[in-house]
């Protein structure tokens, strides 16, 4: 089987996210990225299914220079190839990075494309929808467990209250939730390897954005806290405060 998955690099979820100079984006300190976490699972099902079903894994990203790290994340883990979609900037719009992804994608004969079901950064949760309409294929989110087999898939998702079992014919886009698997930790082996497999740089076709960012600020600060003698009065005096200050009552 002949899979794809689409990987983006993120900052790291230990990171301090500051806001930029420009004050329409966001700045990690400490430079550190990773690969979102959704995407990580994704990979490690790839890996499992080319297990099982043999076949090749693809990883694909959109983003600048550093975006390449994600590529050798994931060929360290066991993926055979990696194809970085150049771009000077990471698009804020989830539509413009579909947009890149399927003009990157198309026509190269994928059997299953898979993503994260959404980014941890940007929370947009639209690429594999998005996708899947450029290529004209179904598409499953929100997946949990997939069995593929006899040019088919069949997808277990969770919807409000409820299980939902998804069948649909490949070729197929897939948004993989986080929960399905614990994705594996690279070895050194793998880390080594990971050096020399093969990945091609293609350019990114950005299509216009329909997204402006206005500004980015931080948080406002928490006040210090309150420790409450416990007396008679505690409870009270603790009403008293989430009505008259925290008003949350």
């Amino acid at each position: 089987m002949d899979i794809a998955v689409c990987v983006k690099q993120t900052p790291d979820t230990e990171a301090r996210i500051v806001p930029a100079p420009d004050r329409r984006s966001v700045a990690v300190e400490d430079g550190t990225w990773i690969m979102s976490p959704h995407d990580e699972t994704a990979v490690e099902l790839a890996l499992r299914l080319r297990q099982e079903c043999g076949g090749t894994v693809t990883v694909y990203s959109l983003g600048p220079e550093r975006a390449e790290k994600a590529i050798r994340e994931a060929l360290a883990m066991g993926a055979d190839r990696g194809v970085h979609i150049s771009c000077d900037v990471m698009p804020e719009d989830g539509a413009q990075a579909a947009d890149a992804l399927a003009g990157a994608l198309s026509g190269r004969g994928h059997e299953l494309i898979l993503t994260g079901e959404q980014a941890i950064d940007t929370q947009g949760a639209q690429v594999p929808q998005r996708l899947a309409m450029h290529l004209d294929l179904p598409c499953i989110t929100a997946v949990e467990s997939v069995d593929v087999g006899e040019g088919q898939c069949r997808a277990r998702r969770m919807v409000e209250g409820a299980e939902e079992l998804v069948r649909c014919a490949l070729p197929a886009v897939l948004g993989i939730n986080r929960r399905l698997a614990e994705p594996r930790y690279p070895s050194f082996r793998g880390i080594m390897q990971a050096r020399r497999k093969p990945v091609e740089t293609v350019a990114a076709a950005l299509g216009e954005s329909g997204l402006r960012t206005v500004a980015v600020r931080s948080p406002a600060g928490k006040g210090a806290g309150r420790i409450l003698a416990y007396d008679d009065d505690a409870v009270g005096v603790l009403v008293g405060l989430l009505r008259e200050e925290a008003k949350v009552i």
